[in-house]
């Protein structure tokens, strides 16, 4: 995952994390209800409700209402350091709907782009709660997760995201004591990139050696990051989609400092931190099916509707207690399942067509990637964090570090795109810049909905004919390099 930003705010209401709590706006969490499943019982509902993350929250002085942050820069008196800055500033509830674009409807979540409200609102990043200051954990080791999706409005640059993070149920609270707003204002977020665009990490401000952004108004990074596992179990948009493992070495969040963090703030040393930020993807179109994920009926599956994604996590023993083996992917539309599509890259099986320790590894071998999966613990070390508990994140967002060219066009871009896996969809190298998205496509959104997660098999049905196959379209040769 790349990192993800955030809000464009008027003089008095500025976008950050904080640790204490503000009074002025009621936190009211938007309900959400989803399934739990079982190959026996069938599925039960459960109540929950969402919580948007606390880097889009106003944030003021305790007691009052001076921004501790404005645009992409701390105020000096407030926030001289890092300690300071979270006893001084208080965390404020949201307006879902207004300000943020955020509404649901039984078991739909609606997450709109762009909101002109008080201010001018970009994208969100939420979290799936159990209570009013827990976070709900899902343990995933041989269990499977689906959602239905509409991406039909998301054009080249977006990314609907939704992931697992190895935060704490808590937003952090236990952990640090001078947390004061928990998971009940969207706290504690970490990820695999180690942002170091985080305002508080781990109940301290993250002021110290703040740089504002060259390219956003909005947004900066410190000195310290925050890095845990993080499960990419979808990212797309109707153009292109993928699903990433980014193992740790490390368990929960982790704090990083300065080129330690590696990831995308810090490029030449990307791969210095305790996490895998580039991961193991499994993007059709990059794996050499370009017909398989797309918008209209020529597509086995068509963006243009709503479809559901169901991901499977195999252990190797066929219990919650083995170790994470494989990860499969399959989808259902119209009624129909569509099993994934299958790899046709030189240097790799035209079997695959899942993520396992062979795919991962011939992966990076056939594109010349660097194998920091591997060296970060693959498959097992995913496996402890899926064991542990992880938590839901559920956001959409345009990328002001590469365009989500990574995702949907030929990146890098300087690489010869018929090389395999530099092109990852049919985006041109020039999209994905986010002033130009959030102008061009201001009425951009996703919907996620009938969330429901339990035993292999349980949580979807196949009400069609035969389960459709996802090989290269007939005819269809062997990629081979140079044929694109």
């Amino acid at each position: 995952m790349f990192p993800k930003l955030a809000l464009i705010s008027l003089a008095y209401l500025a976008v950050v994390h904080a640790q204490q709590v503000g009074t002025n706006t009621a936190e009211t969490h938007p309900s959400l209800s989803w399934q739990k499943c079982t190959t026996g019982g069938g599925c039960t509902t459960s109540s929950g409700s969402v919580v948007i993350d606390a880097n889009w929250r106003w944030v003021h002085n305790v007691g009052g209402y001076t921004n501790c942050y404005t645009g992409n820069t701390w105020d000096a008196t407030l926030c001289p350091d890092d300690e300071t800055c979270a006893a001084n500033c208080a965390l404020d509830g949201a307006d879902y709907s207004g300000t943020y674009g955020v509404t649901t409807s039984g078991n739909a979540l609606t997450l709109k782009f762009v909101t002109n409200g008080a201010q001018k609102n970009i994208g969100s990043r939420l979290y799936l709660m159990a209570s009013d200051t827990q976070y709900q954990l899902f343990k995933l080791l041989n269990q499977e997760f689906t959602f239905d999706v509409d991406v039909s409005q998301l054009p080249c640059g977006l990314n609907g995201a939704l992931y697992f993070s190895e935060m704490d149920a808590d937003g952090g609270m236990a952990k640090y004591p001078t947390n004061k707003a928990g998971a009940k204002y969207g706290t504690g977020y970490c990820d695999s990139q180690c942002p170091q665009d985080l305002k508080f990490i781990a109940g301290e401000a993250n002021v110290e050696g703040w740089k504002p952004s060259s390219n956003d108004v909005n947004a900066g990074t410190g000195t310290n990051g925050a890095c845990c596992n993080e499960m990419d179990v979808w990212e797309a948009n109707s153009v292109s989609a993928a699903y990433t493992p980014h193992p740790c070495t490390s368990t929960g969040l982790t704090s990083c400092s300065g080129s330690s963090c590696g990831g995308t703030s810090n490029p030449d040393s990307r791969y210095d931190s305790v996490c895998d930020p580039d991961g193991c993807d499994f993007n059709s179109y990059r794996m050499g099916n370009t017909t398989f994920y797309g918008q209209g009926s020529g597509f086995a599956v068509d963006t243009s509707r709503k479809f559901t994604v169901v991901t499977q996590f195999i252990t190797n023993s066929g219990s919650a207690s083995g170790t994470l083996s494989e990860i499969r992917r399959l989808y259902v539309q119209n009624g129909k399942v569509i099993q994934n599509s299958k790899v046709n890259i030189p240097g790799m099986s035209s079997d695959l067509n899942s993520i396992t320790a062979d795919f991962c590894s011939t992966q990076k071998t056939a594109f010349g990637d660097t194998d920091s999966f591997g060296s970060k613990g693959g498959l097992p070390n995913m496996s402890k964090a899926m064991a542990n508990g992880m938590v839901l994140v559920l956001s959409v967002w345009d990328d002001h570090a590469a365009n989500m060219l990574w995702l949907d066009s030929s990146y890098p871009t300087d690489a010869d795109p018929s090389t395999p896996g530099v092109k990852r969809g049919t985006c041109a190298t020039s999209s994905g810049v986010p002033a130009q998205v959030e102008s061009n496509s201001p009425n951009a959104q996703v919907i996620y909905s009938n969330i429901r997660f339990g035993d292999i098999g349980s949580t979807y049905t196949n009400t069609g004919n035969t389960p459709t196959t996802s090989n290269p379209p007939s005819g269809a040769t062997q990629v081979k390099y140079g044929q694109w």
